[in-house]
This record gives C-alpha cells, structure tokens and sequence, in this order.
C-alpha cells in the first residue's frame, strides 16, 4: 500500500512537471480510492485542472508525461455535468474521430476518477456545473488531458 501511494505521488508530481500552467492540490489526499470532500477553487478553470488532476492520479497507468506527439491518433471532448456533491451525473462525446477505443478510454477514465471535489456553490447553476475536458491521445493509446497538458510537438 505504501508502494502504491508513494507511486501515485510520484505520478501526480510527474503529471504536474508537464504543464506550464499552476495546478492546485488535489482535496481530500491523493489516494484514487479515498473520496474527494470538498474544493477551495474559485473559478471553473482552476476547478477543472483539480478534476484533471484527480483524473490523472486515478488513471495513471493510462496517462503520458511529456509534450503530446505533434500528430495526435485521437481527441476526444467529453461534455460532463458533476452535481453540488461531487458525483457525475452524465458525460457524453462531444467531438471525436470515431475511435471507439479511444472514446471509450475517455468515458470510462472520467467516471472511475469519481467523486470529484466539491465544486465552490458560486459555479453551480441549478445545483450542477457543466464542463467539458478534452482528452489527447498519442499513438500507444495513453492520453492526457487539455487542462493539464503542455503544448504539442511541432511536426
């Protein structure tokens, strides 16, 4: 178990290493299998790195460090809506080239990561907040994700 945790730390260390961009911690600890019990962000950006984050540490086995591969073998825009809790009430594709593996990837890496943070009441309309995440898939079928990611490749 201590393996276990000491890997994710290092995962979710290297994922931070690849983006540019400043990633709040994850709330409620690192473990993939520990709920997540509230969220301190402010805005639906910085809320959306944080479900990145999580989505990162749960799946990182599934997950590439670097910059994305200049020719991407797939991108896929989820649409989700997550309630005042924390919970997925639905996802669906938005935008993809039809590769099913791919979609699927997306689909399912989105609902394992759950419960997310809670997010802040301010970014809730009706009691739920509408997202979306695109997920960038390099040839071998490991992926990250747009909030997170650090610019591609030049050809």
């Amino acid at each position: 178990m201590k393996t276990r945790f000491s890997l994710l730390c290092a995962v979710a260390i290297l994922v931070g290493c690849a983006s540019d961009k400043p990633i709040p911690p994850i709330a409620g600890g690192a473990s993939p299998s520990s709920p997540v019990v509230g969220s301190t962000v402010s805005s639906v950006q910085a809320y959306k790195t944080a479900l990145a984050n999580r989505i990162a540490v749960v799946n990182s086995d599934k997950m590439y460090t670097g910059r994305p591969q200049a020719l991407l073998r797939s991108v896929v825009v989820v649409k989700y809506v997550v309630d005042g809790e924390g919970r997925l009430l639905r996802s669906e594709i938005m935008r993809s080239n039809r590769d099913s593996k791919t979609e699927t990837t997306a689909l399912s890496t989105l609902r394992n990561s759950g419960p997310f943070p809670r997010p802040a009441s301010h970014l809730l309309q009706h009691g739920r907040l509408e997202l979306a995440e695109t997920w960038l898939f390099n040839n071998d079928g490991r992926f990250q994700l747009r909030s997170t990611a650090q610019r591609q490749m030049d050809e």
